[in-house]
């Protein structure tokens, strides 16, 4: 098989799969015929083929994947007009902790927040799939460790952690998680049914509304200690 050829059937397979592509499943595509280098050349190329459209190619924690790209979701929002529900504060400060202080207890979280925490709110986002249990802190009662998945990255468009927003010079706590909200509403990407094309809908969470919690303490700012 040429490289056009080979480029066609990845191209093919990347539209068609439901989840991100990972450099293993492109591997069996082809038989193990196409080394890893080869592989990551042809998406290069690829990437640079959408460059002009409306979709583009991204990679992400488990893959690569086609995806909308943001200033397509003004008009693909006019498929679907209805507006999911937004995330509570406590919702978007109870994932930023974990985000950006992992692994750390759910009185960790506490103690950053200076309010109590609901274990339904942790679980949500472990149902979700942003959250998980990575061990427990050889402390008493054993508290269980959580950090963020892979999935957590998928969604927000990301490969690594290292490219969440910076808070060293965030002026005020509410400003770090400003910031991570504007990553969920703006880069959450979820594939779009039958196409395998993921699309630029914003995220829909069945987390009940809370209320606002206190303003956080100043040692908060940009999470350091």
């Amino acid at each position: 098989m040429n490289m056009a050829e080979a480029k066609r059937v990845l191209e093919t397979a990347l539209i068609c799969s439901q989840q991100p592509l990972p450099l293993r499943d492109m591997r069996t595509l082809f038989n193990e015929s196409l080394g890893a280098d080869t592989l990551k050349s042809l998406l290069e190329e690829l990437k640079d083929d959408w460059a002009a459209k409306g979709v583009e190619l991204v990679g992400v924690a488990t893959g690569w994947r086609f995806q909308s790209r943001p200033e397509m979701r003004e008009y693909l929002d006019r498929l679907h007009p209805e507006k999911p529900p937004r995330y509570t504060r406590a919702t978007l400060e109870t994932l930023a902790i974990i985000a950006y202080r992992q692994p750390v207890t759910r009185g960790d979280m506490e103690d950053i927040r200076g309010v109590t925490i609901s274990s339904l709110l942790i679980k949500q986002l472990e149902d979700r799939g942003w959250v998980e249990v990575i061990g427990h802190r050889e402390a008493p009662g054993r508290p269980a460790l959580f950090a963020t998945t892979k999935q957590f990255l998928d969604d927000l468009g990301l490969q690594s952690l290292d490219q969440l927003p910076l808070l060293e010079n965030v002026a005020h706590p509410e400003d770090s998680f400003g910031a991570l909200a504007d990553v969920v509403e703006e880069s959450i990407a979820e594939p779009e049914a039958g196409d395998g094309i993921a699309g630029d809908a914003k995220l829909q969470l069945d987390i009940p509304l809370e209320p606002e919690s206190p303003d956080m303490p100043p040692h908060l700012n940009g999470f350091s200690e």
